[in-house]
């Protein structure tokens, strides 16, 4: 099947993302990438105790750039502009650690989950090899300022995307797009599609996915080591006709993950990407509308 590029797509510039939107979308299909943001605060560098490479590893870094052609397809793609060091919106608002900050956190707050634990909550704790990012604790003021500014923007305008969808085709797939680094301990396919072991997407949407991923030359897994995340379960809801599929792409295939710097072959991976949008498309179009309820929680 072949899909050519509809109108040009809009531009919707905000302070903390980059929303590519299309008047007339092609499908049900929606991509976001939370974690390829680069744009780095000066007080946050100011407030780090780490350079700003080693702040950068622990980017998505570039994915965007591997689907920037999906607007002129009629997907629209959300972009945070912030790096995910300084606001992570995968994360809930409140999950952050009471160890980083002067002040008690608000009553609610999830202080104890793994993410947390293991220094990435909302305010990530570390970067890179598990180096602790900050000089000394925050006010909690701080943690206010970055849910007002980035987290509450990024969430209306990925809410609003699903919304629309809904209303349009009375379904929407929306691709969550992330990276995961090569360890060297584990061996990983090309790409981990996760949804929270079925319970985020439907098991025939996700073998389509992985389908369109082979007709590319990737290898696919599903769940392990990455089964989703917050976005992943609060969206995700397939009874209500939303479907949400976490995709974590190897950054050995397009990335320099020393210099954080795309590779040599980064064009080559996002020219297969986009030969196989159309196939996505097609199977978003494939859908059948949700007959109960609401999707977004």
């Amino acid at each position: 099947m072949t899909h050519g590029p509809p109108a040009e797509p809009d531009l919707c510039l905000s302070k903390n993302f980059v929303l590519h939107d299309v008047g007339d979308p092609a499908s049900p299909l929606v991509m976001a990438s939370p974690h390829s943001g680069r744009d780095y605060p000066e007080a946050f560098l100011k407030q780090s105790r780490l350079d700003l490479l080693s702040l950068r590893r622990s980017e998505d870094a570039y994915v965007d750039g591997l689907f920037d052609s999906a607007p002129q397809y009629g997907v629209p793609l959300l972009c945070a502009s912030f790096p995910r060091s300084y606001c992570d919106v995968n994360r809930y608002a409140w999950e952050l650690d009471q160890g980083m900050f002067r002040e008690r956190l608000p009553e609610g707050s999830l202080t104890n989950t793994d993410k947390v634990r293991n220094g990435l909550g909302m305010m990530a704790r570390i970067a890179g090899a598990g180096r602790g990012i900050y000089r000394h604790q925050l006010p909690v003021s701080e943690a206010y300022e970055r849910i007002a500014s980035c987290w509450l923007p990024y969430h209306e305008a990925l809410e609003a995307m699903i919304e629309r969808s809904l209303a349009r085709f009375g379904v929407c797939l929306l691709i969550d797009l992330h990276s995961m680094p090569s360890l060297t301990h584990l061996r990983l396919p090309d790409i981990v599609l996760g949804d929270l072991h079925g319970k985020s997407c439907a098991g025939s949407i996700v073998d389509g996915v992985a389908a369109c991923m082979a007709k590319a030359g990737f290898s696919t897994g599903r769940n392990r080591p990455y089964a989703g995340g917050y976005i992943t379960a609060r969206h995700g809801n397939p009874s209500g006709g939303v479907h949400v599929i976490q995709m974590e792409i190897g950054r050995g295939l397009y990335l320099d993950e020393q210099i954080v710097q795309p590779s040599a072959a980064f064009s080559t991976v996002r020219a297969q990407f986009e030969r196989i949008l159309p196939e996505m498309i097609a199977l978003a179009r494939g859908l059948e509308p949700a007959s109960t309820g609401r999707a977004c929680a």
